[in-house]
C-alpha cells in the first residue's frame, strides 16, 4: 500500500512543468492552446489512477449498468508524424449517462467524484489500436453543448493531456459556430455515429499525438 502511495505521488508530480517553465509561444492560437494543455491540465490526473500493467487495448467505461443506448468505440492511436501506430498509450475516457449528468461517482477520488462512474481506461498494443464499450452519452441539461466524451492521453514517460472530445456529427449543439471553435488537439473528435444491424451505435475516433514542447524547433 505504501509503495502505491508513493508511486502515485512521484506520477503526480511528473505532470507539473520543470522548473516552473512556461512554454514558448507557438505560431496560431490553435497551437498555443494545444501547447498550455501539455502544462496545465486540470483533472487529467484520473488518467494516472489506473494500473499500467492491468490494462489492455479494449474496456467497458463503467460498470456496465447503466440504462443507455449501447455505443462501441473504436480508433488508432498514431504517433505525432500521423503515420506509425503509437504503442503503450493510455487512453482514460469518461462522460455523461443517459440524461446528460455525471453521476454515482467514487468518493475514492476526486476524478471518481467529478467525472461520475461512466469512466474508463485502456492502453494501446503495437498496432495503436483501442477500443470502449460504453453507451451514448447525453449532452448536459438545458445547454447548447453537444453530447461528449472527454478524452485524456498519458503517452510513456510524459504528461497526461487533453485532447478533443468526441463528438456526434449531424446531432444536437455540432454547429458551425462548434466547428470553428475546436482545436482539432489529437486529431478531429468530430465523428459520424453510425447504428449497427446488432442496434449498437459505432463511432471510429482516431488519435495523432501532440508533439510536445521538447520535439518542437523554437519559434
Amino acid at each position: 500500500m505504501q509503495r502505491s502511495v508513493v508511486l502515485v505521488v512521484l506520477l503526480l508530480a511528473a505532470c507539473q512543468p520543470a522548473g516552473g517553465g512556461t512554454p514558448q509561444a507557438a505560431s496560431s492560437p490553435a497551437a498555443t492552446t494545444a501547447r498550455a494543455n501539455l502544462y496545465q491540465c486540470e483533472g487529467c490526473e484520473g488518467a494516472l489512477e489506473a494500473d499500467p500493467a492491468t490494462l489492455t487495448n479494449a474496456a467497458r467505461i463503467g460498470p456496465g449498468i447503466d440504462m443507455g443506448e449501447p455505443l462501441v468505440i473504436d480508433g488508432i492511436v498514431y504517433q505525432n508524424n500521423g503515420k506509425a501506430p503509437a504503442a503503450g498509450v493510455i487512453i482514460y475516457a469518461y462522460q455523461t449517462n443517459a440524461d446528460g449528468l455525471y453521476g454515482n461517482g467514487s468518493p475514492k477520488t476526486e476524478s471518481s467524484r467529478r467525472h461520475g462512474r461512466l469512466r474508463g481506461w485502456v492502453k494501446t498494443g503495437a498496432d495503436g489500436r483501442y477500443h470502449f464499450d460504453t453507451i451514448k452519452p447525453a449532452p448536459y441539461p438545458n445547454d447548447t453543448i453537444p453530447a461528449h466524451i472527454h478524452l485524456t492521453v498519458l503517452e510513456p514517460g510524459k504528461r497526461p493531456y487533453w485532447i478533443d472530445d468526441i463528438v456526434f456529427d449531424g446531432e444536437f449543439g455540432v454547429t458551425d459556430a462548434y466547428r470553428r471553435s475546436v482545436t482539432n488537439q489529437g486529431g478531429n473528435g468530430i465523428v459520424r455515429a453510425i447504428r449497427r444491424p446488432n442496434q449498437h451505435w459505432h463511432v471510429q475516433r482516431d488519435i495523432v499525438l501532440e508533439r510536445h514542447p521538447s520535439e518542437e524547433s523554437i519559434q
